[in-house]
C-alpha cells in the first residue's frame, strides 16, 4: 500500500510542499519540508498516480492558510495558535511569526517525534510546544483544550487535513469540544465538499484505503452552525490556484461550461473544496 497510516499523508504533504517551494516561481518556501518528507515519501510518490490537481490543492491550502494565519495573529489579536493533527507542518520554523506567540503541535507521539528530531538542529521563531496525544481517547481532548484555554485571551485552532479523514460524528464531536474554551474564537480548516469525496474515490481510494476520506458535508459549512460555529471567511480552492497561477485541471473548460449554469450551481461548483475560517459564535 502506497500510503499505511494517517501519518503517511503528512509526508505526501511534505513532499509537495517541497516540490512548490522548488519552483521559480513558488507561492511560498519550506526549506524544511524536504527534509521532513524524506525518503518514505519518494516512496509514496513512485506509487500514488500522479494528480496535478491534489497537488495544487495541497499548494494552494498552505498558502492561503499561511496568509489566513498571520491575518489573525496581526489583526485579530491571536495569542495562541492550537494546530491540531500537525503532521509534518513546519510554519513555527518557516513563517514570520512574533517571538511572543504560543504555537502548540498535537499529533501522535509517532509523527510529532519524528518532526523535532528532524528539525532538532533549528530554533522555532516562537513559543513552540508539542504536545503528544491521542485525541480519540475519551476526555483527552476536552482536558488538554480546558488547559491550553486557560491560559489564552485570545487562540486560533487549525485542522489542516484533518476533517476530511474523520466522520461526521468524530467531527461533531471535536466542534462541541472546541466550542468549550471561551478563549477558543478561531477555527481555521479546510473542507471536502461531497463532489470531491467522491471524485477521490474514484482517483485514489484503492491507494487511501488504511487512511480513507470520509467527512464532505452535503450542507458544507452549514454543518458547523450548531457546534458553535459560524462561517466568516470561505476561500474557494478552485478560484485561489486560478488567481496564483495554479489553476484546476480543464479550469478553461469549467470556465466555459460554467457560462451555461445557473449561477447557484456555479457557487456550488466553486465550493467543491475550499478554506474555511470559523468565528466562535456565542450559543
Amino acid at each position: 500500500m502506497a500510503i499505511e497510516n494517517v501519518s503517511d499523508t503528512a509526508r505526501w504533504v511534505a513532499y509537495y510542499r517541497a516540490r512548490e517551494s522548488q519552483r521559480p516561481d513558488a507561492l511560498f518556501h519550506d526549506p524544511f519540508a524536504e527534509r521532513l518528507a524524506g525518503p518514505r515519501a519518494q516512496a509514496i510518490m513512485q506509487i500514488l498516480p500522479k494528480n496535478t490537481a491534489i497537488a495544487n490543492a495541497i499548494v494552494i491550502r498552505t498558502v492561503v492558510m499561511d496568509e489566513i494565519i498571520l491575518d489573525c495573529i496581526n489583526d485579530r489579536g491571536v495569542d495562541l495558535v492550537i494546530n491540531l493533527a500537525a503532521g509534518l507542518d513546519s510554519r513555527p520554523w518557516r513563517m514570520a511569526l512574533p517571538p511572543s506567540l504560543h504555537w502548540v503541535d498535537v499529533d501522535l507521539p509517532g509523527i510529532l517525534n519524528h518532526k523535532i528530531e528532524a528539525l532538532a538542529s533549528d530554533r522555532p521563531v516562537c513559543h513552540y510546544e508539542a504536545v503528544p496525544a491521542d485525541l480519540t481517547t475519551p476526555g483527552v481532548a476536552d482536558a488538554l483544550f480546558t488547559s491550553l484555554g486557560a491560559d489564552s485571551q485570545r487562540a486560533l485552532v487549525i485542522t489542516e487535513g484533518l476533517l476530511i479523514y474523520l466522520k461526521a460524528e468524530q467531527v461533531a464531536t471535536l466542534g462541541r469540544s472546541l466550542h468549550g474554551p471561551r478563549s477558543f474564537t478561531w477555527w481555521l480548516c479546510d473542507l471536502a465538499s461531497a463532489d470531491l469525496l467522491k471524485y477521490i474515490d474514484r482517483s485514489h481510494s484503492k491507494f487511501l484505503q488504511n487512511a480513507p476520506f470520509q467527512f464532505g458535508p452535503a450542507e458544507g459549512t452549514a454543518f458547523f452552525a450548531p457546534l458553535g460555529w459560524q462561517e466568516a471567511e470561505y476561500r474557494s480552492t478552485v478560484l485561489e490556484a486560478r488567481q496564483r497561477g495554479r489553476p484546476m485541471p480543464r479550469d478553461l473548460l469549467f470556465r466555459i461550461i460554467s457560462t451555461f449554469m445557473s449561477k447557484k450551481r456555479v457557487a456550488e461548483l466553486q465550493r467543491f473544496s475550499g478554506i474555511v475560517l470559523f468565528k466562535r459564535s456565542n450559543s
